[in-house]
């Protein structure tokens, strides 16, 4: 079957022919005549199979139709195609889960809408709003967003998620990976329910399918190729190395296949610049990406690889591993193996793209067996053992210098850098030679009473005695210091001794200054008044 046979619009299926498309890959056969028709799909395939061109298609294909039943309500029609109360200011949404792959899903728009009345913007953080925000107040058609900056436009009342007519999840489980599951149900939850739902990825988990259904799609699955989860045309292989011999594995790896263009991955970012600086000091011209640069800069690393020129390798994390479509990659080295085997599926994609023929080797060391065979049980098959012959391993080259590794290069034991970090004599801790705080000689240490001139002269008298002892014994008398004896306050009159207490008589003493009747003696003469009344009326008894 070809193009030309789903009745596409002549200015759309001329863009096609232009890029040499002729013969619509698998998942492009089967996907395309359900989405013409408005229907939900969830779309499994390899990677380099034209994903992006299968929901691209058949979408601007809807939209098409649909202006033109609009402006000319006579001519002829495809009823089925046509979107149903569509108006100008509606849009389809693309989520993706990476800055790079919304550019280039964009660049693939731009290619097959060509001529067209048809407009579309990428949004993705990293950059400034003024030119998204000035694109979407001209109108789109189409919104190719990471959910992070679309959900800040959409807080901002700057996108209306209730305009949407259709989404699509390309690389949905990478999304899911990456800690976007929140954020695509808070989108879900926001747009109409009547829009149509895609799904596209080389992996596809059960959890996005879950998800699709929970919202009320029904979608058509389609699986291409079940059983193999890497394409036919890419040929992988596995070299076990020591991880000291991975530099050298490289170096005469890449000078063996003599690539067009390569794609070295590795595990971690902090390593993309050194691994690149190591093949460029070795007249291997190469470039690095990865999440440390910005997005102005990941652009350009992006464009000049593409270009042809003498940088013809890229050092990446797997920032490039998910939906990159860079032609003539013809060959990826895996300086790491992934923890995730699903990563190892989107590596080797890099190559061997529209049908192309690519090579994918794996430097294996002791660290990165664990992760060989979860990607052998993930693949259902053994990775091709190869390796280097003596005379194939480049001798003469510049060693690989790792930075983390250089401070341990020296032989100094670790109470001696403590002892040298710590030595304040001279220099102080960093060096720099700085004057003695307030409270301290030229050695640091510190005094009870502040410095002055005289010199340091240290205590060598007789040994002091024990303070708590001398306290408690009667001969020495009451002892100096924190821990002298308590004794018990003298008091000044009866009535205070009586109380017991020092705190009482100046409590006391406080009301009579201050002219407050004293409680005690009040009591005191109510009571000698009292006895004399008594003892008027035992005389007058006596009397009588």
């Amino acid at each position: 079957m070809d193009f030309v046979e789903f009745n596409l619009s002549p200015i759309l299926l001329e863009n096609i022919l232009s890029l040499g498309y002729k013969t619509p890959t698998p998942i492009q056969d089967q996907a395309i005549p359900p989405l013409l028709t408005g229907q939900d799909l969830a779309g499994l395939a390899q990677t380099g199979t034209g994903k992006t061109a299968a929901f691209l298609i058949p979408l601007i294909e809807r939209i098409l139709r649909t202006e033109q039943s609009i402006q000319n309500p006579e001519a002829e029609k495809i009823t089925e195609r046509v979107i149903k109360d569509w108006k100008p200011n509606q849009f389809f949404l693309v989520l993706l889960p990476t800055r790079e792959l919304a550019e280039q899903v964009l660049e693939n728009f731009n290619s097959l809408a060509k001529n067209l009345p048809l407009k579309a913007v990428s949004i993705y953080g990293g950059t400034g709003y003024e030119k998204q925000i000035d694109a979407l107040k001209k109108g789109v058609q189409f919104i190719f967003a990471t959910p992070g900056r679309l959900i800040d436009l959409y807080k901002d009342h700057l996108v209306d998620l209730k305009l949407v007519r259709g989404i699509v999840f390309d690389e949905a489980d990478r999304m899911f990976d990456m800690g976007f599951k929140d954020d695509m149900k808070f989108i879900l939850q926001r747009i109409p329910n009547d829009r149509q739902f895609l799904v596209f990825s080389a992996t596809l988990n059960l959890e996005v399918l879950n998800t699709a259904y929970q919202f009320g799609s029904n979608p058509v699955e389609i699986n291409i190729s079940r059983d193999k989860t890497s394409a036919e045309n890419v040929k992988d292989y596995l070299f076990h190395v020591g991880d000291g011999e991975k530099p050298q594995h490289l170096i005469s790896l890449i000078k063996k296949y003599k690539p067009k263009q390569a794609i070295v991955f590795t595990n971690f970012k902090h390593n993309v610049e050194r691994v690149a600086q190591f093949l460029s000091q070795n007249q291997l011209p190469a470039i690095a990406i990865s999440s440390l640069l910005t997005q102005a800069q990941r652009t350009k690393v992006i464009s000049q690889f593409k270009e042809t020129n003498d940088l013809n390798i890229m050092v990446a994390t797997d920032i490039a591993a998910r939906g990159l479509d860079i032609q003539g990659v013809d060959l990826v080295i895996n300086y790491e193996l992934p923890n995730d085997c699903e990563t190892y599926v989107h590596r080797i994609g890099r190559t061997g793209r529209a049908n192309a023929l690519g090579t994918a080797l794996s430097l294996c060391s002791d660290k990165d067996v664990e992760s060989l065979y979860r990607i052998e049980e993930f693949l259902k098959r053994k990775v091709e053992n190869q390796y280097l012959d003596d005379s194939e391993l480049v001798k003469d080259f510049k060693e690989f210098r790792d930075v983390r590794s250089n401070q341990f290069d020296k032989k100094t034991s670790y109470s001696d850098s403590r002892r040298k970090s710590f030595d304040r004599n001279d220099q102080g801790r960093g060096g720099r030679s700085r004057p003695p705080r307030e409270n301290q000689d030229n050695t640091g240490r510190k005094f009870s009473k502040p410095f002055t001139d005289k010199p340091y002269v240290p205590h060598v008298g007789p040994k002091k005695p024990n303070v708590a002892a001398s306290s408690v014994s009667n001969s020495q008398g009451p002892a100096k210091g924190p821990h002298r004896k308590y004794e018990k306050p003298k008091t000044g009159s009866a009535s205070e001794a009586r109380s017991g207490s020092s705190v009482k008589s100046i409590h006391r003493s406080y009301k009579a200054k201050s002219g407050v009747p004293n409680k005690q003696h009040t009591n005191k003469k109510t009571t000698s008044l009292g006895a004399k009344v008594v003892g008027f009326f035992q005389k007058l008894f006596k009397s009588t």
